[in-house]
């Protein structure tokens, strides 16, 4: 076996938790590749290190007072490696990147230092070799990333090295400025890492034990989901599920490499296994259930709408004009309504409007604002009757009314929009419905 583990910040938070990482590793020889996360969390009032990083490198590019955060962060790595009883000394990093922020080398730049300080001490603590992501993860002058030659740098330089640490979130640009993924890429590089040495399993390793069928905000102790598909995931994180950065699956999923999401302070725990495809039944009619607020639609009336050709073409066209990307559009023979997010639609409302009336001289416009979406997702609904009717059934029990529901082709995940002052009462609705009721 070969494996690839990334950890999140609070798994590296402190030394005793850095500890729990080392005996996590040591337990199983397949674990040869290791993506650290920036210390996270201590505690509820704590601040994150990359945080520290962000506001450090303001203060320092602007000019203003920077000291007492930068004293911060050292200590919270000094804090760790005394914990650790290393003998290592990170005076010249920590004397480099205060130069570095004074002469303002970039927000990217400031980041990534969480990330690669990180992997220098884990480097010293398990005797693995540190390789600078800087060295093998590249974007082009741009910004872009360049998964090709990353797979090709990433691959050829592990295959040098048996076992390594490489860190999370950051790669670098032609001219070698660094270059960072959105805020959780440290994800992006575990799977990029799991494709180029061909891993049989990349773990990764967080604060909770894998994915909940309903975010436990909302609801009271949720089940666990023990296998979820790579597709099944991406249409729960794209409504709000947040474990794992949605980017990271693609690179796994060339390679058919499953994703094991695990719990750092509880390893026993099986946690949730991420799949191309499984024959395995799910354990519950559904899979999971995702969704967020802040949503409008734009109802358009127009008689014989349907025997214009280019008709939905035409009203898109005016909210690409303006930047707007729409949800769903569900529609009848005369009418058509457009699911936008309302923070993105507010600001060019009156353009958007004008612009449909000159695209589709329509018959009649009407917004309506303060919308939720609710995906209900899961592979087992495909075979399973009457899904859409025990949605509605349990939707009218708990005395929502139902402003949109569309299903895809796929028949993998249904789609419910609802007012946002109806939102946690439809997703304990479904919940009990679909999983307190099977159990």
């Amino acid at each position: 076996m070969n494996k690839v583990v990334k950890f999140g910040g609070s798994s590296l938070a402190s030394a005793k938790q850095f500890k729990k990482v080392k005996d996590i590793i040591m337990a199983d020889k397949s674990r040869r590749y290791v993506i650290p996360s920036a210390p996270g969390k201590r505690t509820n009032k704590d601040d994150k290190v990359t945080d520290l990083l962000y506001a450090c490198y303001d203060a320092a590019s602007e000019g203003r007072s920077y000291k007492k955060i930068f004293d911060t962060i050292v200590s919270r790595y000094e804090q760790i490696i005394e914990g650790l009883n290393l003998n290592i000394n990170l005076d010249y990093e920590f004397k480099t990147i205060e130069e570095n922020f004074l002469a303002k080398k970039g927000q990217d730049y400031a980041a990534s230092r969480g990330e690669y300080l990180n992997g220098i001490i884990m480097a010293a603590y398990l005797g693995y070799e540190f390789i600078d992501a800087a060295d093998v993860i590249c974007f082009d002058a741009d910004g872009s990333f360049l998964p090709e030659k990353t797979n090709q740098e990433l691959s050829n330089r592990l295959a040098k090295a048996p076992k390594a640490v490489i860190p999370g979130f950051y790669g670098s640009m032609p001219d070698g400025s660094v270059k960072t993924f959105s805020r959780g890429g440290s994800d992006i590089t575990g799977s990029l890492v799991a494709r180029a040495v061909h891993a049989d399993l990349y773990e990764n390793w967080t604060d909770v034990s894998g994915f909940l069928v309903a975010d436990p905000r909302i609801v009271d102790d949720p089940e666990p989901i023990e296998t979820i598909t790579y597709r099944e995931l991406r249409e729960l994180s794209y409504m709000g599920a947040s474990v794992l950065h949605e980017e990271a699956i693609f690179p796994v999923r060339k390679e058919g490499i499953p994703i094991n999401i695990k719990n750092t302070n509880r390893p026993s725990d099986p946690g949730t296994m991420i799949v191309e495809s499984t024959l395995k039944r799910p354990r519950y009619t559904i899979t999971g259930i995702a969704g967020k607020k802040g949503f409008c639609t734009i109802n358009i009336e127009k008689a014989m709408m349907n025997t214009e050709i280019g008709f939905g073409r035409k009203v898109l066209d005016v909210f690409e004009k303006y930047g707007i990307s729409f949800e769903h559009m569900p529609s009848g023979i005369d009418t058509m309504s457009i699911f936008v997010q309302q923070s993105h639609f507010e600001e060019h409302e009156q353009s958007v409007i004008a612009g449909i009336h000159r695209a589709v001289e329509p018959d009649h416009i009407e917004l309506d604002s303060d919308l939720a979406l609710i995906a209900v997702v899961g592979r087992g609904m495909k075979s399973a009757r009457g899904t859409a009717g025990r949605i509605f059934s349990a939707l009218a029990h708990a005395r929502v009314n139902v402003k949109m529901i569309d299903q895809g082709s796929s028949e993998l995940n249904i789609i419910i929009g609802v007012r946002n002052e109806d939102f946690e009462t439809a997703v304990k609705a479904v919940y009990d419905i679909f999983v307190t009721a099977e159990i």
